[in-house]
C-alpha cells in the first residue's frame, strides 16, 4: 500500500502545474483527474489525439501515474451519446495500457436511473476495459447509486469484474452516514481520502471521523497493495498545501 494524490486537488491549475505542486509536496504517485468539464486532461482530447495523451502521461514530473479518475461526456441520453461515451472510454483504456495504469474510476449513475440500465452500462465498460488489461471501479459518491453500500454490493455482484473506488466520506457525510461498509472492502480497487464529519464533506485533517488506521488494517487483511489517493480540494481560510502535506504524512506514518 502506498500514498498518492489526485490532480483534482489542484483542478483550477493546468495539469503540468498541478503535477509540479504535488511533486513539491513530496508525493511520488499521482491519480490523474480526467474530467470533460475541467481543463487538465479532457477525455475528448484523449480520444482525439491518443499519442499526445500518451506523451503527457510519460512526462509527469517523475510522479508515477497509478490511476485515472474519469468524468466522461456527454450524458447517455441518445444512441449517439452512448457511442461517443464508449469511444472516449476505449481511448482512455488504450492510454491506460500504454501508461501501465491498471485502475479506472467511473461514477455510478445518478439516483433514479433504472438499475438494469446501469448494470448494462457498467458491463459494457468492464468488457471494454478487460480487452485492454484494465479494471473499472465505481466511486462511492453522494447523490448517485453508489451512495448506498447495499446497492454497491448488488452492482459488483451483478457485473463480473467490476470493483470499487472507495471514498469513505460518502458514508460519513451522506444519507447513509453511519452505515457499516466493511463488507465492501473485498471489492476495493482504489481509494480516495480526505477527512470528513457528519456536517461537512471535507474538514481539516484531524477534525473529522475517518478512521484511517482501521481502513488500512482491513485492507491489509485483504492484501490490498495499491494506492490510497489523497483528494483534498481548496477551501476558504484553510491552508490547502498544509492539509495535503499533513494527510500524506499521517497516512505514511500508519503504513
Amino acid at each position: 500500500m502506498f500514498v498518492a494524490a489526485s490532480t483534482e486537488c489542484f483542478l483550477d491549475l493546468s495539469l503540468a502545474a498541478a503535477l509540479d505542486r504535488l511533486a513539491d509536496l513530496e508525493y511520488t504517485s499521482v491519480e490523474l483527474a480526467m474530467f470533460e468539464d475541467a481543463d487538465q486532461l479532457k477525455p475528448s482530447l484523449v480520444a482525439a489525439d491518443l499519442e499526445k495523451a500518451i506523451s503527457i502521461c510519460r512526462n509527469t514530473r517523475r510522479l508515477d501515474v497509478v490511476a485515472f479518475d474519469l468524468r466522461l461526456g456527454p450524458k447517455l441520453e441518445t444512441a449517439a451519446d452512448r457511442e461517443l461515451h464508449y469511444a472516449q472510454f476505449t481511448a482512455i483504456c488504450k492510454l491506460a495500457k500504454a501508461a501501465k495504469v491498471v485502475t479506472l474510476t467511473v461514477p455510478s449513475a445518478e439516483l433514479g436511473t433504472p438499475f438494469n440500465e446501469e448494470v448494462e452500462h457498467l458491463r459494457r465498460l468492464v468488457d471494454i476495459a478487460v480487452l485492454h488489461g484494465v479494471r473499472v471501479g465505481i466511486k462511492t459518491q453522494v447523490g448517485r447509486l453508489a451512495e448506498d453500500p447495499d446497492t454497491i454490493t448488488v452492482l459488483c455482484d451483478n457485473v463480473k469484474g467490476l470493483g470499487l473506488t472507495l471514498d469513505p466520506s460518502a458514508f460519513i457525510f451522506g444519507p447513509y452516514q453511519g452505515r457499516n461498509y466493511d463488507k465492501l472492502m473485498k471489492y476495493v480497487y482504489h481509494m480516495q481520502l480526505r477527512d470528513t464529519n457528519k456536517k461537512a464533506f471535507q474538514v481539516r485533517v484531524g477534525q473529522g471521523d475517518i478512521e484511517y488506521g482501521k481502513l488500512i488494517t482491513l485492507l491489509q487483511k485483504l492484501k490490498y497493495n495499491r494506492a490510497m489517493s489523497v483528494n483534498i480540494v481548496e477551501q476558504p481560510e484553510v491552508d490547502h498545501v498544509g492539509e495535503l502535506r499533513k494527510l500524506r504524512l499521517l497516512l505514511e506514518s500508519l503504513l
